[in-house]
């Protein structure tokens, strides 16, 4: 594997590459970083094989070894064993590690993060994970811990779309997911070898946006902080149903502010000293036309030329006046025999309201 024939793929094909090859941070690194950790994860690798062959043969040349010394290697073999065996059990344990975690409500916790991209978080008891091997009985042994992906239908039925296996020590996992915009729940809990399931949390119900214009991996991903009513929101807080408890006071206690409608955070007290004061809003709007080509096409937007990435797609930013617009959009091949049109129609219709003044009295009574 070489860095030149990495470059050939795309942004997310790397970053699947790396989540499989267990590559740290993978989900943080543009191009070229996911690059470069990819080809020192094979040279690790391959180092890492030298080492067992080596292993091996040094294993068969001490077999004439003495006597004596082998109740000094059955207690080697023993203390390894031990080790292997605090590993795995290290390895299964879902629970926090925090001093409060006994006193916690068990909670699994999703947010979006992008139309492909659910980001995960979860705080389970000490005590949870005990029921769940007490109740899995000898199956525990061959158990994994995983998150279960549903997909929820249109008419509302949850149907199972893969497990992910994931391990202790952490409290948070990005889950990705295709075909956007979709409806999904997940589930953490522990699968046996049966393929029985046992269930530590559920989480809330979430729903991705339509998908977007870029496939790099983090420049949609900014701190909560920044963007915690937009995740809000794109996890169902303004929705009729809204929200899971569990999510909202996740980030509330996060950011250390409420969060919901303007209506219940942000209209109170602060209304008050407005002393008559003018509200001023505006409204504007644009779209962005995005596709792919192949790499040393020549496409224009409009009659001017686009600019396309590495991978061959493309996003341009347009304005959206109030009328109808005709956008039409040419690929050409690079000899240019062959040549691909599409023509996009949008209308963009204003319409604004009278607007609306409430009494504070009233709002607050």
């Amino acid at each position: 594997m070489t860095a030149a024939t990495l470059r050939s793929l795309t942004a997310k094909d790397l970053a699947q590459m790396a989540r499989e090859r267990g590559v740290a941070g993978w989900h943080s690194m543009r191009k070229e970083e996911l690059i470069g950790a990819l080809v020192r994860a094979a040279k690790r690798r391959a180092s890492a094989e030298a080492k067992l062959a080596r292993a091996g043969e040094g294993r068969r040349a001490d077999a004439a070894e003495p006597v004596g010394l082998q109740p000094r290697r059955d207690s080697l073999a023993q203390r390894k064993l031990s080790q292997l065996q605090d590993k795995l059990a290290q390895g299964r344990n879902l629970s926090s590690a925090t001093p409060d975690a006994a006193a916690r409500q068990d909670r699994l916790v999703v947010m979006v993060r992008d139309p492909y991209w659910l980001h995960a978080y979860w705080e389970l008891s000490p005590r949870s994970v005990d029921r769940a091997q007490a109740a899995m009985g000898q199956r525990w042994h061959g158990a994994k811990p995983v998150i279960r992906v549903y997909k929820i239908q249109p008419d509302s039925a949850a149907l199972l779309e893969r497990d992910i296996q994931i391990h202790g020590g952490v409290r948070n996992w990005y889950v990705d997911v295709q075909d956007p915009p979709s409806d999904y729940r997940l589930e953490i809990g522990y699968l046996a070898i049966d393929d029985s399931f046992y269930c530590l949390a559920r989480s809330n119900d979430v729903s991705t946006p339509p998908a977007g214009t870029s496939d790099a991996v983090d420049d949609n991903w900014k701190a909560v902080a920044e963007d915690a009513d937009r995740i809000f929101a794109m996890s169902g807080g303004y929705s009729a149903q809204g929200a899971s408890r569990e999510l909202q006071e996740l980030l509330e206690e996060r950011l250390r502010r409420p969060l919901g409608t303007p209506m219940k955070t942000r209209y109170g007290s602060g209304a008050a000293g407005r002393d008559g004061e003018q509200l001023d809003f505006a409204v504007d709007a644009e779209i962005i036309v995005y596709g792919a080509a192949n790499r040393d096409a020549h496409v224009t937007l409009q009659g001017e030329p686009v600019q396309l990435r590495e991978d061959g797609t493309f996003a341009v930013r347009l304005s959206l006046p109030d009328r109808r617009q005709v956008i039409p959009i040419v690929a050409s091949s690079y000899d240019g025999v062959e040549q691909r049109t599409t023509i996009l129609a949008v209308e963009r219709n204003t319409k604004v309201m009278e607007p609306l003044t409430r009494d504070f009295a009233d709002a607050n009574s």
